[in-house]
């Protein structure tokens, strides 16, 4: 009876839960991306986790290049599609920070061009910068309102005049602020805007202010630079074997401040840490932004599903899991797929890039389990 009551005794003290076995997590994670891949018949992804300034995993999968039979690594240069979107929204707020313009202004204060726009909700002074971050300014969702679905079609417009053409054409399609509503070209304004605060090129501007201070050293904007050609990934449409080499490098013309931006995964780990404040506080990486501008961008203003699981920030989506949030944003373009997000909670953050159009449901898949399975668990209690 002694020995039953010490066993209960000792059942009734409160046990620590095991301690948190993040190589057995990893290796779950691992396995999963790698069969989720198999699954859609992709032809080469990278996954990685980082943590703080360090990257704690690497998972490759298949080839960069299939008929070089080049696989992929940690240098592989993928295009990140939509993720570009929160780096011009990281530009915007930096223009704002050094008192270039208010989120609050009109659009048309720096791309007056979309005056002639049909606005039947008000006038086009309505739409502000800060609209536009959030997705919120009532504009379409792809840049062609017609064409580009012919093969002789560039894959975006190439020059401003030809978007400026149609202008004129467009209208504004809900009350500005209302409701979130993914626009291309809402973004494309953003980097107008950048163009002509700044008297730089977008991408000149991004170099200066935002890659190379973030060491980025290995990332740029649409066609390859003869250097980092032998790390390109091709892309790929279909599925294994009968997908359709479509080669690396495409144009995104006057939409790359909405899509160009191409990287490995060490350099977005870089960019990960920035944002999750891993950087000293006299860097050129800390100089970049302010930590509570960068915060500021993950406050969440819009639900973008009815069911209220995700909303949107500035440039950023914000998600609710555990009690905690996560920042993070999708890409997909001519078959590049790719995620990436940050967790403030655990200091982590994970990304991943797919070369061929099938990954989606991968993507989706392989992005929650990081959420659940490596960056909830980090979470130091209270």
């Amino acid at each position: 009876m002694a020995w039953i009551a010490s066993l209960l005794a000792l059942l009734a003290v409160p046990q620590d839960p095991p301690a948190f076995d993040f190589h057995a997590a990893w290796a779950t994670v691992e396995t999963v991306f790698r069969d989720e891949c198999k699954n859609a018949g992709v032809v080469g992804a990278s996954l990685m986790f980082v943590k703080g300034k360090n990257v704690e995993a690497f998972a490759g999968h298949g080839y960069a290049d299939r008929d070089a039979k080049r696989l992929v690594d940690r240098d592989t240069n993928f295009h990140w599609a939509s993720c570009t979107k929160t780096l011009t929204g990281i530009a915007v707020m930096q223009l704002r920070d050094r008192g270039k313009l208010k989120l609050e202004q009109p659009i048309v204060d720096f791309v007056p061009e979309l005056r002639p726009v049909r606005n039947a909700f008000g006038a086009m002074t309505d739409i502000t910068i800060r609209h536009l971050m959030t997705h919120s300014g009532g504009f379409r969702g792809g840049t062609w309102p017609w064409g580009g679905d012919q093969d002789w079609h560039p894959h975006e417009p190439t020059q401003w005049s030809q978007l400026v053409a149609m202008l004129p054409y467009t209208a504004v399609e809900f009350a500005p602020g209302t409701k979130f509503s993914y626009s291309n070209p809402g973004i494309v304004f953003l980097g107008r805007t950048i163009e002509a605060l700044s008297g730089d090129d977008y991408e000149t501007y991004m170099e200066k202010n935002v890659l190379r201070p973030l060491g980025m050293s290995r990332s740029y904007y649409d066609v390859t630079p003869y250097h980092l050609q032998r790390f390109r990934s091709h892309s790929y449409d279909g599925k294994g074997e009968a997908a359709k080499d479509q080669g690396p490098d495409f144009d995104t013309g006057i939409t790359v401040s909405n899509g160009g931006l191409n990287a490995p995964l060490t350099d977005l780990a870089k960019y990960l840490s920035f944002l999750l404040g891993a950087w000293e506080p006299d860097s050129d990486a800390a100089a970049v932004l302010a930590r509570s501008s960068i915060e500021s961008m993950w406050q969440p203003v819009l639900p973008t599903r009815p069911d209220g699981a995700e909303k949107i920030g500035l440039c950023f989506f914000v998600q609710e899991r555990g009690g905690t949030s996560f920042a993070t944003h999708t890409g997909g373009q001519r078959n590049f797929i790719s995620f990436f997000y940050v967790h403030p909670a655990s200091g982590t953050g994970a990304l991943a890039a797919f070369n061929t159009g099938t990954a989606g449901p991968a993507m989706a898949k392989v992005r929650s389990l990081c959420m659940e399975r490596l960056s909830l668990p980090m979470v130091a209690p209270k």
